[in-house]
């Protein structure tokens, strides 16, 4: 933290408060939140801070980004897809993209006017990103080239509201890593289709959605860096990125829920005295803020690290897996001492413990972290 992440860390939690913490109920029954959010977070510039200026981002970096995904985890929202927006789609075509490409993509992302998502899981396909069965086959040669996309994706996180999408497809269906390409569909196109949005047991307000590709033809132009075969190696080197914005939610989570389990222990008694004061609680309590201490301890060197441009694959699946297990149990032993109010939904526990569980999932499972750990010794 310096002067500058303190005083966006200021604004961002008062953004966060008013536009996200009172929202949240009603974002859980429509399953997505408002589409105005998008523009309100533009207006403010809390999208795309990682991006240089010259594409309309704030120039920030990372750090930059994990205080708005701090924030939000202590606003209590799990519902604003902003972390694949801004820390995830901008980044593979601030990274990737043409110059041509940044140009037409990243101002208007920053503005909120575009709205990004990422699909690369299919029915049936998981974390096996190198048999994948989407397609993307060239038609047609020069100018007038394009590629005609087929096929189908799940849970895709802002997939109902998403307006382009990185798209993960095999150009050349005879390769396995080396065939698989990332093009960018604008949702417009015809023969786009969005499927159901998925209902979670947690997550509620996220919209996270099915997507089908039937003939949707595309420039060229859309493949993103312009060369086929590459798209492997960038969802590869993207990974870590994507690994420790689940590492920052995780710890923040961890965060929110002592805080909350000590101020409703102290406040509510039993058998004459403050729940707080029975050494079991106090115990669980001590346990519970140590998990959170040692993991925000590893999660900032690992952030530091990010931004100096040095973190490595190894140490953010370990940052993933590790921060993302420690939640889960954090969450369980905060829960269990709200008793039965913790299995209720309006109690902000619930919505932590629900939420925790995907952690562990989503981003490439904990035992492919392991498995990717266990190759580097």
């Amino acid at each position: 933290m310096n002067d500058d992440l303190d005083a966006l860390r200021e604004m961002t939690r008062t953004f966060c408060e008013k536009e996200l913490t009172p929202h949240q109920e009603r974002w859980a029954e429509q399953k997505e939140v408002d589409r105005e959010l998008w523009n309100k977070a533009g207006e403010v510039g809390l999208l795309c801070m990682s991006i240089p200026e010259e594409y309309g981002g704030g120039g920030g970096t990372f750090a930059h980004e994990a205080v708005l995904l701090e924030e939000q985890t202590y606003a209590g929202d799990s519902a604003w897809g902003v972390s694949v927006h801004s820390g995830i789609v901008a980044h593979y075509i601030a990274g990737y993209g043409t110059e041509e490409q940044k140009k037409r993509w990243l101002p208007k992302m920053a503005s909120g006017e575009l709205v990004g998502a990422i699909a690369m899981t299919e029915p049936g396909t998981g974390s096996d990103l190198q048999n994948i069965r989407t397609r993307a086959i060239r038609d047609g040669s020069g100018d007038d080239a394009e590629y005609v996309v087929n096929g189908a994706k799940t849970f895709i996180t802002n997939g109902a509201q998403a307006d382009i999408v990185i798209v993960a497809a095999k150009t050349n269906p005879e390769e396995a890593a080396q065939g698989v390409s990332l093009v960018v569909v604008e949702t417009e196109r015809e023969g786009f289709r969005r499927g159901r949005v998925l209902d979670k047991i947690g997550l509620k307000g996220q919209d996270t959605a099915e997507m089908f590709f039937d003939d949707v033809r595309i420039p060229a132009d859309n493949l993103l860096g312009g060369q086929e075969g590459q798209g492997f190696v960038q969802l590869m080197q993207q990974l870590p990125q994507e690994r420790l914005i689940i590492a920052v939610t995780a710890v923040a989570a961890m965060e929110a829920a002592v805080k909350i389990t000590l101020a409703y222990t102290k406040d509510r008694t039993a058998f004459g005295r403050e729940i707080f004061k029975f050494q079991n609680t106090k115990f669980k309590l001590a346990e519970s803020a140590t998990e959170a201490t040692v993991c925000r301890a590893f999660l900032d060197q690992c952030i530091e690290q990010h931004v100096r441009g040095e973190l490595d694959v190894p140490t953010a699946a370990m940052a993933k897996w590790w921060t993302t297990d420690r939640l889960s149990r954090v969450a369980d032993e905060c829960l269990q001492l709200f008793g039965g109010y913790g299995y209720m939904t309006e109690y902000p526990i619930s919505q932590v413990w629900t939420a925790a569980r995907v952690q562990r999932i989503f981003g490439g499972t904990n035992e492919i972290m392991k498995e990717i750990i266990s190759r580097t010794l």
